[in-house]
């Protein structure tokens, strides 16, 4: 007999910045809308394993997105987008699950990102805590380590947009992001995911994880947690965004909690999703409850 998912997926046009976008989602479940965000050159697809969640989607509407450039997302169709270097702002990022909740009638969708994605809930939290009644950051921060922003783009271009770089050589670069707890077949999709990403699109998602986010102490302080509850998790061996780091935000954005994840590392809800759920339910649990 045929095996089928309870996952469907189709296209919206959104309108971001005066340009139209055809993007492409996919969605699970009913109940409270939760939207999730990939990470820096990847796609929905992370998601696969939250989508067939029935412990989530028998109380969540979950949707994954592809932002443009990547997965199912193409560049915008009548816009000469290979004259112009690809770079993602802290505008347009913020920008996107914007334009999809709209589109799709979402009441206060809650939002989950993760490492770019994670970064974002955080300027949500900042900047639209009236459109999203919770955030979850999984490895955010309240910028990206400092060695890391000091390449510049000029050497992240080098090392991540470059012909004499091949798309496997990008792949197996993950694997330096990754738990040596996490199951090889889990970590052969995340190198996989990497390997098909459009060129170029990586290093400038890089722009905004590096450069366009950039969250002061006096903005993270003067988040509400009243109005969007602010969860922050993060990986034990992740070397992009340690711990500490993400502790940093919960000190400073009252109201907020925040995880630890032992034996996780920089994509915990594609690399070990049955540990990363431990964490993940309990939230959505409270949010539920807060929702009644």
């Amino acid at each position: 007999m045929a095996k089928f998912e309870p996952i469907k997926g189709g296209y919206v046009y959104l309108t971001v910045e005066d340009v139209e976008y055809r993007v492409y989602y996919e969605e699970a479940g009913q109940g409270i809308p939760l939207l999730v965000g990939h990470t820096a050159g990847s796609d929905g697809r992370q998601y696969r394993h939250l989508l067939n969640d029935a412990e989530v989607t028998s109380r969540y509407r979950v949707i994954a997105f592809d932002l443009p450039f990547h997965g199912k997302s193409l560049p915008p169709h009548g816009e000469k987008w290979w004259t112009q270097e690809y770079n993602m702002t802290k505008s347009r990022m913020m920008a996107f699950p914007n334009a999809l909740s709209e589109a799709l009638e979402l009441d206060r969708p809650v939002y989950l990102g993760s490492s770019m994605g994670g970064h974002l809930a955080i300027d949500l939290a900042s900047n639209f805590n009236d459109r999203y009644r919770s955030t979850i950051s999984v490895e955010g921060a309240l910028r990206s380590a400092a060695e890391y922003v000091e390449v510049g783009m000029d050497g992240i271009r080098r090392e991540f947009d470059n012909p004499n770089v091949s798309r496997n050589s990008i792949g197996a670069a993950m694997l330096l992001n990754i738990s040596p707890y996490s199951p090889e077949e889990n970590v052969r999709e995340i190198q996989w995911e990497y390997q098909s990403g459009g060129p170029g699109v990586f290093a400038g998602d890089l722009y905004y994880y590096y450069y366009d986010h950039n969250v002061s102490p006096e903005e993270a302080a003067a988040i509400d947690t009243s109005k969007c509850m602010l969860y922050l998790l993060t990986g034990e061996y992740d070397p992009n965004t340690s711990p500490a780091e993400t502790k940093e935000v919960a000190n400073l954005v009252k109201g907020s909690k925040f995880w630890e994840m032992p034996k996780l590392g920089h994509f915990p809800v594609t690399e070990n999703y049955p540990e990363f759920r431990k964490f993940l339910l309990p939230i959505l649990a409270e949010i539920e409850a807060k929702s009644r």
